[in-house]
């Protein structure tokens, strides 16, 4: 019996986390269209930084053809906008907006499929898991890039990218009431290189925290992880989104298949 048919032979309803990894998240949408093709439909979602767009749009209805057309016609300046702020040289605002576009103005709480965002509040180093709220600023709050973009206020906290505290937020789906869970991990395993430039060094070490904070969770048996391998892509260049998709939906089909 392969995955996809234990999961779908058991009562206990389905959990599936996506991860972080900017560009890379066009391989989310791979990964969905081999859960349709599986027939398998998650009854929970969790979701950190492009992983909570993802999650969003599935969370509130949208069709997977739909969503491989958003990340196809997806570019950075789509997302990030100038703003004179000493919190960060961008904003993210157009991307809470084409979430309102796209899906209007929603609150969480309200999903088709019961959804919880990830994201960091920066001044506290605490993770923050959002359920209730608007949608699109919560997405907003969990893709926000600390020293990029300002950070998002949310009440009386600044929050930024949820990366920082659970890059593949599993634990939420557990209180959610998931007994099986599905992780999709983007950024792990990838080939480091000796740096060039700073940007190579922030890359190396962003990589370098998420791979360590990733081993701890891959050691809970109870879930299943899938990570296509993506080392031979940037994780800032949207124009190998058709790749990534092709990537994801090998991977999910192979660990489905296992």
């Amino acid at each position: 019996m392969d995955l996809s048919s234990l999961f779908k032979s058991s009562n206990e309803k389905l959990g599936l986390a996506l991860g972080g990894g900017a560009a890379l998240g066009a391989a989310h949408v791979g990964v969905l269209k081999a859960l349709k093709e599986k027939e398998l439909k998650p009854s929970y979602l969790s979701g950190t930084s492009i992983g909570a767009f993802v999650a969003a749009h599935l969370a509130f209805g949208t069709a997977i053809e739909r969503l491989e057309e958003i990340a196809l016609e997806l570019d950075w300046f789509d997302i990030s906008a100038f703003k004179l702020s000493k919190m960060g040289m961008l904003s993210n605002k157009k991307l809470g907006e084409m979430i309102l576009d796209e899906l209007g103005s929603q609150n969480i709480e309200d999903a088709e499929i019961p959804l919880c965002v990830i994201a960091t509040d920066i001044s506290s180093g605490n993770k923050v898991e959002i359920k209730e709220g608007p949608l699109h600023k919560a997405v907003m709050a969990s893709s926000c890039l600390p020293g990029v973009f300002a950070p998002v206020e949310w009440d009386d906290l600044l929050l930024v990218d949820g990366f920082l505290c659970e890059n593949v937020p599993v634990s939420p789906l557990k209180d959610m009431g998931a007994k099986k869970i599905i992780g999709v991990d983007l950024t792990t395993n990838r080939d480091y290189k000796r740096p060039e430039d700073i940007i190579d060094v922030l890359s190396n070490t962003f990589d370098i925290g998420l791979n360590n904070m990733i081993k701890t969770q891959i050691e809970d048996k109870k879930i299943h992880w899938i990570q296509p391998k993506l080392s031979a892509y940037d994780k800032a260049d949207t124009k190998q989104t058709q790749q990534l998709i092709d990537e994801g939906y090998t991977a999910a089909m192979e660990a489905l298949s296992r």
